[in-house]
């Protein structure tokens, strides 16, 4: 999809799943949540408050509540995308029309919203200190201009660099990689900003 700078334009652009994100935006809408473009899908919030948002995806489209394991989710509908790594959000998958039952979806919408005004939430969990990886270390100190603007980066972008190269198992990986990042991180780029506004 191009150019989705607001929920009208994503659903305009949507190049697969048109009809049935048109049919989940409808009953979304009809809740009163206000419609919102995050992370450059259409979110669906409370005062302020994220409360499910929707997306598609080659094979399927879904929602997603940022705060989904907190739903009863009697229906069992609700799974973990990235197991070990989300503590909170869970995605409802949808593989066709026949999958979009409002009722139900405007029943898990009602508990996500009740949840919000009673500000329940499962904060993320804290990381540790950022351990720099000793081959970043090096790099950096090799490389006067990337090390500088690496200690401008935000906490986040400097550990997502740390993490990608520590995460690293063989050591060729890891200079392909430090060759990939440097020039990045000498931009002032964080590793995934290509992604932030897609």
């Amino acid at each position: 999809m191009a150019n989705k700078k607001t929920p009208d334009a994503y659903f305009k652009n949507a190049d697969t799943w048109r009809e049935e994100l048109l049919a989940l935006r409808k009953i979304l809408v009809s809740t009163g949540l206000k419609e919102e473009l995050k992370w450059g899908s259409p979110f669906y919030t409370l005062d302020g408050k994220h409360i499910v948002g929707l997306t598609a995806f080659k094979n399927f489209f879904c929602l997603w509540f940022p705060q989904g394991a907190l739903l009863k989710d009697e229906k069992k509908l609700l799974i973990n995308a990235q197991e070990g790594v989300t503590r909170a959000q869970r995605q409802w998958r949808m593989t066709g029309a026949k999958d979009i039952k409002p009722a139900v979806i405007k029943a898990y919408v009602k508990e996500a919203a009740a949840l919000a005004r009673e500000g329940k939430e499962i904060k993320p969990k804290r990381k540790g200190a950022l351990a720099v990886p000793a081959e970043l270390k090096t790099a950096l100190a090799s490389n006067k201009r990337a090390s500088a603007a690496f200690e401008k980066l935000t906490p986040g972008k400097r550990r997502e660099y740390a993490d990608y190269i520590a995460e690293a198992k063989q050591a060729a990986t890891k200079e392909r990689r430090l060759k990939k990042i440097l020039p990045m991180i000498a931009a002032g780029a964080g590793l995934n900003d290509k992604y932030k506004n897609c």
